[in-house]
């Protein structure tokens, strides 16, 4: 669950990680890039993540994504729209 500190919402790493669909892994090494440009912790040392965070994580996950697709589908290629000949 998000903590609300200063009227602002946080979420934990596994929060970010089930909100924005990337591994636990993925978002260290992110992390380690430079990806997110300021790490909050909390009194424990914890990260804690903005919805801002979680915007631009979601973005690039996205881009990444998209870059890894190995070609334009076309709509004839997809099963469900191919005509059954009798």
């Amino acid at each position: 669950m998000p903590k609300q500190i200063n009227n602002q919402l946080f979420y934990s790493a596994t929060e970010t990680c089930e909100r924005t669909g990337i591994s636990r892994a993925t978002l260290q090494r992110w992390i380690k890039k430079g990806v997110l440009e300021r790490l909050r912790r909390d009194r424990r040392g914890f990260r804690l993540f903005t919805e801002g965070d979680l915007s631009v994580l979601k973005a690039k996950n996205e881009i990444i994504n998209i870059e890894e697709m190995p070609h334009k589908v076309e709509v004839d290629e997809l099963p469900c729209m191919q005509r059954i000949e009798k």
